[in-house]
């Protein structure tokens, strides 16, 4: 039996605000989960159902019912802050809730909203469908509810229990919220890339393919590595975090390409398995900073390091329109800075990330 009751405990909002147990945040980030993996599934029917035509589809029903229970759960977890008749008060609920249950409503909102757009425009087919107005009114609201046992944990004074488990809810959290962004950002999302298009960009073939991959590179490393970057400012990172992160991002990557990137998948999973290891050797925390500096630096450089090689493996010969094998020059340049430079931005980030962490005032 879970228990939704909050408890009364110490945070960072004040002594008396209610938080919530450890398994009501869990049962949030399944359920948040679940409505995830809903916007996966719709998400692979926009790219790979191309006579989607109406609002009313079974990847709508995923997507939707899966709002339904999280919001759903989420009242309920904040319902002694609905008794008596009267206006929800906000300072009654969980720590963390109170901007979750706002949400529900934007995120209604939007979906009305995005069924009279698809009934008046149509379906959204190619890259207009991540600047529907609706869609980013759905998936900012949607950003907000998941993310609510990040939010519950961050504000407790006390840290959870130590390793992965301790902290699962909010990692699985944040995860899920940098899936929602590089969602969003797919035009440029370097895990949607197949091998043979790695390698044709890492060659003198095509200049714009080439400039187009180390962009969409960056954008994704950053979106890799600043979730971990989050976590590691409040707590010690504990080892198997990185791969967590890694397999719910990579997750909605398969989605969206319909399985046709497996290979970089498993490469992502062992690059967040190396991390990991280098997470156990330096043992980042808000107390080690240097520490976190070089795990930034060296997930940079294990991700991609590891995807320029799966790029290499698994690559048939390449061939043109007409079937004839393709003539081209490898760029080692490319080859060997790519990694290096994913290393440096994410050594960049990491060291204003910990500059701006100032300690708390002390009274005189």
């Amino acid at each position: 039996m879970v228990s939704t009751a909050p408890e009364q405990a110490a945070t960072a909002a004040g002594p008396d605000r209610p938080v919530t147990s450890y398994r009501t945040d869990l049962v949030t980030v399944l359920l948040g989960t679940w409505f995830t993996i809903g916007l996966m599934v719709d998400a692979w029917a926009h790219n790979n159902v191309p006579e989607l035509e109406t609002f009313f589809t079974p990847w709508h029903a995923v997507f939707y019912w899966g709002f339904i229970v999280t919001a759903g759960w989420i009242l309920w977890t904040c319902r002694a802050a609905f008794r008596g008749g009267r206006l929800p008060d906000l300072r009654a609920m969980p720590a963390g809730y109170p901007a979750a249950v706002l949400a529900i409503g934007g995120f209604a909102l939007a979906g009305l909203g995005d069924m009279l757009w698809h009934v008046v425009f149509g379906v959204e087919q190619t890259i207009d469908i991540l600047f529907s107005p609706t869609h980013l009114g759905l998936v900012t609201a949607m950003m907000v509810i998941v993310t609510t046992p990040l939010r519950t944990a961050w504000a407790r004074r006390t840290d959870p229990a130590r390793g992965l488990a301790g902290l699962l809810p909010a990692v699985l959290s944040i995860a899920l919220g940098a899936t929602l962004v590089l969602l969003f950002l797919q035009y440029a999302n370097a895990l949607v890339y197949t091998p043979g298009r790695i390698m044709m960009a890492l060659t003198n073939i095509d200049e714009r393919l080439s400039s187009d991959m180390a962009t969409s590179i960056l954008v994704t490393n950053l979106v890799l590595i600043l979730p971990l970057l989050a976590l590691a400012r409040r707590w010690a990172l504990p080892p198997g975090s990185v791969t967590v992160v890694y397999a719910v991002i990579g997750a909605l990557c398969a989605a969206i390409t319909g399985g046709g990137n497996l290979e970089l998948i498993g490469g992502l999973l062992v690059a967040g398995v190396l991390t990991d290891l280098a997470v156990l050797w330096l043992r980042p925390s808000p107390t080690r900073p240097r520490a976190l500096w070089a795990v930034a630096a060296l997930a940079g450089l294990f991700t991609w390091s590891v995807y320029l090689a799966i790029g290499a493996l698994f690559t048939p010969q390449l061939v043109d329109h007409e079937g004839a094998a393709v003539t081209s020059q490898a760029l080692p340049e490319l080859y060997t800075g790519i990694p290096v430079v994913q290393a440096l931005a994410g050594l960049l980030i990491a060291v204003v990330l910990t500059a701006s962490a100032r300690p708390a005032a002390v009274p005189e």
